[in-house]
């Protein structure tokens, strides 16, 4: 079988997800949506920390860490494998699972699944993630952004360090309800608190 091209990596744009998430991702991991680590999630009894990561983390393969951007990056067979075998490592681990056989095939699906996020986009894609519950179900929500590209508007020296990235498109079934503060990550501001 031959693996996909490309997977998402986390990406730290600046120090803001060592602030919102208890546990960050080491930025340059593989990268899956980690919804699996919410399936039986109430974001009412979370911490303010936990709800972020449930909100708007990606999960690291390695650590399960949380990323609040990943980077689509392209991805070779080896490095397909390792991201595999790296989440299985932990899946067994959360999750007691019965043998390694089955962490893995679990792995191997949600790394398919991450990179099924990456196969339309461009290397250098930005990819955020917003999830949330709705009619009790776990719904999640896609938004890509990529490098302004010479000529579009706002692409000029006075408007490039400001408008880094255009939003290009957003995948789900309705308009996502926050966004992801591309201006303060550039700017490398501090944290916004992420108060309720």
């Amino acid at each position: 079988m031959t693996a996909p091209a490309k997977l998402p990596r986390t990406i730290r744009l600046d120090p803001s997800d060592t602030f919102v998430f208890a546990h960050a991702a080491e930025p340059g991991r593989w990268a899956v949506t980690g919804s699996f680590l919410f399936l039986d999630a109430d974001p009412e009894t979370m911490t303010a920390k936990e709800r972020a990561a449930f909100r708007a983390g990606f999960a690291d393969v390695e650590a399960l860490g949380f990323s609040t951007l990943v980077v689509v990056t392209p991805v070779t067979r080896e490095e397909y494998d390792a991201a595999v075998q790296a989440l299985a490592r932990q899946i067994a681990v959360r999750f007691s699972a019965p043998t390694m056989d089955h962490a893995r095939a679990a792995a191997a699906e949600e790394v398919a699944y991450a990179a099924s996020l990456c196969e339309e986009h461009g290397e250098g894609t930005l990819i955020a993630l917003h999830r949330t519950i709705r009619d009790g179900r776990l719904v999640e929500q896609f938004r890509t952004l990529r490098h302004r590209e010479p000529g579009m508007p706002g692409a000029d020296r006075l408007h490039s360090h400001s408008k880094a990235f255009l939003v290009v498109e957003s995948e789900g079934e309705d308009e996502i309800e926050e966004h992801v503060d591309l201006l303060g990550m550039m700017n490398a501001r501090e944290p916004k608190g992420t108060g309720e």
